[in-house]
């Protein structure tokens, strides 16, 4: 073995000596046709450097094709083929197929709906990736901004048809959704796996509860103004007190991305790792699976591909609530916010059940606090900027479930600790939500005078009368 490694070594050496920058020929002499090196070994970036000048240009460009071509696969690979849950991808191109074709609302709505969950967990996937770029804080905000994107796309979808009450429920779904569901999840997990009750920056969801408790304040006043007959120019009040409290939740909100920002730096981070030094290094430490810019186009990609499948579903609502004979309003509080919320609930429970509560925290309550602080109002602008009447008054027995649901939640974390059993509890205040929504009926969910709801409801009747027959018709023998 010695004998035929001794020929390469010395043309190797005779290779790296003529490479230098000194050297003006190459000193190609006893250069064989084919080299000896075995292909085990790895290759110096002088015989790289040298092999490239004798293939020349050309060479070089195919080359350099193929590298961008095996770094594309290799980031499609990793963004559709490294997650079970992308098994549900077909069902969005079988949605817009069976629209196509059948125009059955119900199979439209279920597939579409289906099809939407895993491009929202592989957008929550990607804004992670970007987070690896910028820091806790950013990141943070990023998860929780791009985490919001499916019902963002929703609302503005739906608003741009007239369906406000959809928008209302379905923002109003998603609020509850984070804090019960979503939350719930988290620390029910965390406190299973690890058997112990976990620590999180009680200053941090103080500040968050607060926020949360402005956004009730500006989406009840507009409900008691209606519901009181105090407006002093009845119709109009109510529309602009709305647009007014929207803009100054707008600059509310404005001023806690600008402090945090600028004042809590290790908002999103774990105690454990602020409380590291500097120089400390985590041994789990993650590292991104793919590059900034590939981050960058996958979150266009993804939320493109999003927009699309969103205005099937929002078109097949109506259909699908006489179809499935579901309300409108369970399928816009209930099921609509589990499908956009996704990706916050995969990456909420795998952080808790790592220890890391506060970043669970930040992307659950700090979702739940940009939706009522920025989307809700953004919602508002937009429907002025449009003519429509887009208002904060989201009527009686939604703003109730709202009220109770932040006071809830904000008992459960004025503490700073938590354990499975507050999980629990959580979980099932979102199931009696769930069953509260799946028997009301709301006469305005919609912009077309709310004919779903009457089909619903003569179903319903109809079912109640046949039931009502039948039992007098029992009666009458005895009598």
């Amino acid at each position: 073995m010695a004998d035929t490694d001794s020929p390469t070594s010395e043309f190797d050496l005779h290779l790296e000596m003529d490479s230098l920058p000194g050297k003006s020929s190459l000193g190609l002499e006893g250069l064989p046709l084919f080299s000896s090196r075995p292909t085990g070994r790895k290759i110096s970036s002088a015989e790289i450097t040298t092999e490239s000048g004798i293939v020349g240009h050309g060479s070089e460009n195919c080359g350099s094709q193929c590298i961008i071509l095996r770094s594309i696969f290799r980031s499609i690979k990793i963004a559709l083929f490294s997650n079970k849950l992308n098994l549900l991808v077909p069902f969005g191109p079988s949605a817009i197929l069976v629209d196509k074709i059948t125009k059955n609302h119900g199979w439209v709505f279920f597939l579409s709906l289906v099809g939407i969950i895993p491009l929202a967990e592989r957008l929550g996937w990607a804004t992670e990736q970007l987070a690896f770029f910028t820091g806790p804080t950013v990141g943070g905000l990023l998860n929780a901004t791009f985490g919001n994107a499916t019902e963002m796309i929703i609302s503005m979808l739906a608003l741009r048809n007239g369906m406000i009450r959809v928008v209302q429920q379905s923002l109003l779904g998603s609020i509850l959704s984070n804090l019960l569901l979503v939350l719930g999840c988290a620390l029910f997990g965390g406190g299973l796996a690890l058997r112990r009750e976990q620590v999180f920056n009680k200053p941090s969801a103080a500040m968050n509860s607060g926020l949360l408790l402005m956004a009730v304040m500006g989406l009840l006043f507009p409900a008691v103004l209606h519901y009181t007959r105090t407006e002093l120019h009845f119709g109009k009040s109510e529309l602009a007190l709305s647009r007014f409290s929207s803009c100054i939740m707008l600059v509310a909100y404005v001023a806690y991305i600008f402090f945090q920002l600028t004042s809590q730096k290790n908002l999103y981070m774990p105690i454990n790792e602020e409380e590291r030094p500097n120089g400390g290094i985590s041994v789990d430490e993650e590292v991104p699976d793919i590059s900034k810019w590939e981050s960058i186009v996958w979150l266009f990609t993804l939320t493109c591909f999003i927009s699309v499948l969103s205005q099937y579903l929002v078109n097949a609502i109506e259909g699908a609530s006489v179809a499935m004979n579901i309300p409108v309003a369970f399928i816009s509080v209930i099921l609509l916010p589990i499908v956009g919320n996704a990706a916050e609930h995969a990456g909420a429970v795998m952080f808790a059940v790592k220890d890391k509560l506060d970043i669970s925290l930040g992307v659950a309550i700090g979702s739940s606090t940009q939706i009522s602080m920025f989307v809700i109002p953004f919602t508002v602008v937009v429907g002025w900027i449009m003519g429509l009447p887009m208002d904060l008054n989201f009527k009686l027995f939604e703003t109730a479930t709202l009220i109770m649901t932040v006071l809830v939640v904000a008992f459960m974390l004025q503490e700073g600790t938590s354990n499975y059993f507050k999980g629990l509890m959580l979980l099932l205040c979102y199931l009696i939500v769930a069953a509260s929504f799946f028997v009301h009926i709301d006469e305005d969910s919609s912009r077309k005078g709310g004919s779903s709801l009457r089909v619903v409801q003569n179903k319903r009747n109809k079912n109640y009368k046949k039931h009502l027959l039948k039992s007098v018709g029992k009666l009458r023998p005895q009598i």
